[in-house]
């Protein structure tokens, strides 16, 4: 049976899923991201995690002579792609990791190429927000609709943009940076260099620079009625919706998805993000929107990824 692997990129753990066309996975790992991230140190955890991936575990001892990866897989299994997210833009093409964020000396490194020859297999790099909104479109709260977005709330802000089923992201693979869109001119400073950025008012950090609490805490204290905590979550939903207004007379979505950390307290925020779109949005541009949260948890950009790795061994 034809398969792909998936794996998903981050700071501080490498996630990775043998996964078939009909989206089940019959196999997953998860082992930590070397440290220092370099990319050659990168590059070796990722091939011995694939070979883990493939392979029952080894009695003490026993070396592993060559790699099953290559011989066809475990069990009859036959891999013909991988697809991988990263934390940070890929080009165009999917070849390169442009810039990794929160991994070291990550400038323009040929990832795809470095794991085709490793491995023999076709690869395809992505941004890992891409990922997820690949991973939602597929099987998660994205499954019912060709286009829609997906914001990843979190310590950042990140997105992706599905259109007609397809990922889009842009002439040079840039595209979608939902969370650095203006929403105040005179605003925080963002670390892209703009400013009042949407990121700057919704992302875990600006909750924290404004509260001095995580969202959860903030959460909880919703829960329990605190009415300072459920003023935090209204202006949360309105900042939200703000930028979601620009968004949708852009793409007029069939969907837009939350996902992330924060999306955890969707109940407390949504009510006031459903009320910004219904007053800053025209009926004709955002007529049958779903507002929906996000359902595959962090598995979503591995889950992603193997939807990319489908895309091109089909």
């Amino acid at each position: 049976m034809a398969q792909v692997i998936g794996i998903d990129l981050g700071g501080t753990a490498i996630k990775l899923g043998r996964f078939s066309e009909d989206g089940i996975c019959h196999q997953s790992l998860t082992v930590p991201t070397p440290q220092p991230a370099t990319p050659e140190a990168v590059l070796a955890a990722i091939t011995d995690a694939i070979l883990q991936l493939q392979t029952p575990p080894l009695k003490k001892g026993v070396e592993l002579q060559t790699p099953p990866l290559l011989k066809g897989g475990l069990g009859g299994d036959r891999i013909c792609a991988i697809g991988i997210g990263t934390p940070g833009p890929a080009d165009a093409a999917g070849r390169i990791a442009r810039v990794a964020i929160n991994l070291k000396n990550w400038h323009n490194v040929p990832l795809a190429d470095w794991l085709e020859a490793k491995t023999g297999l076709p690869t395809i790099l992505a941004n890992d927000a891409d990922c997820a909104g690949l991973g939602e479109a597929w099987l998660g709260a994205g499954k019912n609709f060709k286009n829609l977005i997906l914001l990843t709330l979190g310590t950042g802000v990140g997105g992706a943009v599905i259109l007609d089923g397809k990922l889009f992201t842009g002439h040079l693979g840039a595209a979608a940076e939902l969370g650095l869109i203006s929403i105040n001119p005179d605003g925080p400073e963002c670390n892209s260099g703009n400013q009042g950025s949407l990121e700057q008012y919704i992302s875990v950090l600006a909750i924290r620079r404004d509260t001095g609490l995580e969202p959860l805490e903030l959460a909880n204290l919703a829960k329990s009625g605190d009415a300072k905590a459920l003023e935090f979550w209204r202006n949360y939903g309105r900042y939200l919706g703000i930028g979601l207004a620009s968004i949708i007379y852009i793409l007029t979505p069939e969907a837009i998805i939350l996902g992330g950390g924060i999306s955890a307290g969707a109940e407390f925020f949504l009510p006031a993000v459903r009320a910004e779109i219904e007053r800053r949005v025209l009926p004709s541009s955002r007529e049958g929107l779903q507002l929906l949260v996000a359902q595959l948890g962090n598995q979503a950009g591995m889950v992603g990824a193997a939807k990319l790795a489908w895309q091109i061994s089909l």
